[in-house]
């Protein structure tokens, strides 16, 4: 599938900013008294943060060859 440059630069932009609130909210629920209560939340966080990190990754990746 080919993408249009824009499109790459825009999806980047939405992924730094999910990214920025992903990071936010873990150490928000780290920073609470009782963090182990939400160890769920914390660990989805962390996989969905790990996640985005790769399709910027990749998006990077592509960026280069335009």
């Amino acid at each position: 599938m080919e993408f249009q440059k824009v499109d790459l630069i825009e999806a980047k932009r939405q992924i730094d900013s999910t990214l920025h609130k992903l990071k936010e909210t873990i150490n928000t629920l780290e920073a609470k008294e009782k963090a182990e209560r939400y160890k769920s939340q914390i660990t989805l966080a962390k996989r969905r943060v790990k996640a985005f990190e790769i399709a910027n990754y990749l998006i990077e990746s592509e960026l280069a060859k335009k």
